[in-house]
């Protein structure tokens, strides 16, 4: 008699952790898919209802499925034929509904296989994960696919301070003049302008954030990948850039980017904590805006209210905020000695992204002092190896504990977007459906 094993345990169901649920089914691996919200497929990230929140990425890229590229695209000429071009940007609604269709669909085709668990998990244990309410799931493996944490917000506990700039409710309380700080000019607060635009938010908008930079458009089709160049790939960083810098003027940075994608993550893990460092310091601000860019049409609508005087982009560095009752001041740090005028509104959103402090999360936080697992060594993350297990304290790999997604950041950096993470889950599932375990122990619900 053929035992049954325990399923995996995937903690998260956005994006990561459904398409991984979805994947394993058809690799014949049973999985228990929790998230505290029930929200299962969009995850945050796909789950806002307003139409003009577009995918920064085109259609043609944005398949759930390695190996499927046209999947999506296939999808939306089914569902939504005025969205079906391959080069468009689809609403990101839209692209929520097709991920519950996968994940519907897997376990349609694979009955048994998904079981969907609506619960907060207080802990990862070491046969399985414990939820707050007392029940208990046993799993050959635990898989980490929490997405990205809050922002570590400075301010937070006035009801002035929007922490979470997904609250719908929050912001329905800003009115129609109302002055409004955005913290952080990265693609959240591209979406947060657009949603003030279309609510009729008339006052103005202020965003801040330490360098000022905004992401750049995409260009008016796919951008053809200029090859690095050994100086590119070895060498001191300021070589590397300046060699980047002369492709770029040869031939534009988009080219240099898309060029870069395929290597990205072998850079990062080949480099040293001294050089993750130096980029981090130094290189990251300016890959983000230039790697993580916007529609034409997006662009056009925040260079619109720019030029109505509603929008100002301020580079400047947080020294303290005031909230009270009645607005937010916001206390700029003096540069070279002198003085700069404070920042008011009547509200302050919270768009400086994701917090990533492994120590403060409850779950990642827990693991590390249990010694399960440990900081990488630029401290930005959970520490991986190369199949994305979790590294114990003596730098031993955890064999059945697993991040995918955001929470793998440190280990592969470019783990946000949907075409880096849908090759990972493809390498996981193959790997979890190689894990040799014991039979299944029940599971207390």
């Amino acid at each position: 008699m053929v035992e049954d094993v325990q399923p995996v345990v995937i903690v998260g169901g956005g994006f990561s952790g459904a398409m991984l649920a979805a994947r394993l089914a058809e690799r014949g691996v049973a999985s228990s898919l929790v998230d505290r919200t029930g929200a299962f497929g969009p995850g945050l990230a796909y789950s806002t209802p307003f139409e003009r929140h577009l995918l920064n990425v085109r259609s043609d890229r944005m398949s759930a499925v390695e190996g499927k590229p046209d999947d999506f695209v296939d999808w939306l000429k089914d569902n939504c034929p005025q969205h079906a071009d391959p080069d468009g940007f689809a609403p990101r609604r839209l692209y929520g509904e097709y991920l519950q269709h996968r994940l519907n669909a897997a376990r349609l085709a694979h009955p048994g296989m998904i079981e969907l668990v609506t619960g907060d998990v207080a802990a990862v244990e070491d046969d399985g994960v414990r939820l707050a309410d007392g029940r208990v799931f046993r799993a050959r493996a635990v898989v980490l696919a929490t997405g990205n944490p809050a922002p570590k917000t400075v301010g937070a506990g006035s009801r002035r301070v929007i922490t979470d700039p997904w609250a719908l409710a929050a912001l329905e309380r800003i009115g129609p003049e109302d002055e409004v700080i955005i913290v952080g000019s990265g693609l959240t607060m591209v979406d947060m302008a657009l949603w003030l635009d279309a609510k009729g938010r008339k006052g103005p908008i202020k965003v801040l954030s330490r360098r000022g930079l905004t992401p750049r458009v995409h260009g008016a089709g796919h951008d053809h990948p200029q090859p690095p160049t050994g100086a590119m790939l070895t060498g001191p960083l300021s070589r590397r850039l300046a060699e980047a810098r002369r492709l770029a003027s040869d031939g534009g940075w988009r080219g240099v980017m898309e060029g870069l994608r395929p290597v990205t993550a072998r850079l990062w893990a080949e480099a040293d904590a001294k050089t993750r460092a130096r980029w981090l310091r130094h290189l990251r601000p300016w890959w983000d805006v230039h790697r993580h860019r916007i529609p034409a049409g997006v662009d056009e609508t925040m260079s619109r209210l720019e030029a109505a005087g509603r929008l100002s982009i301020t580079a400047g560095r947080v020294e303290r905020i005031e909230a009270g009752a009645g607005g937010v001041t916001l206390h700029l740090r003096p540069r070279a000695g002198s003085a700069r005028p404070p920042i008011t509104g009547q509200w302050l959103i919270d768009c400086t992204g994701p917090g990533h402090a492994a120590l403060d999360d409850p779950l990642t936080g827990a693991l590390i002092r249990a010694r399960r697992a440990r900081l990488d060594p630029v401290g930005i993350g959970l520490d991986l190896d190369a199949e994305g297990r979790l590294l114990t304290a003596d730098g031993s790999p955890d064999v059945r504990l697993f991040a995918l997604g955001p929470p793998a950041r440190a280990a592969y950096w470019e783990t946000t977007a949907v075409p880096d993470i849908r090759k990972r889950i493809e390498g996981l599932a193959d790997r979890l459906a190689r894990v040799q375990t014991g039979p299944q122990a029940s599971a207390s619900r």
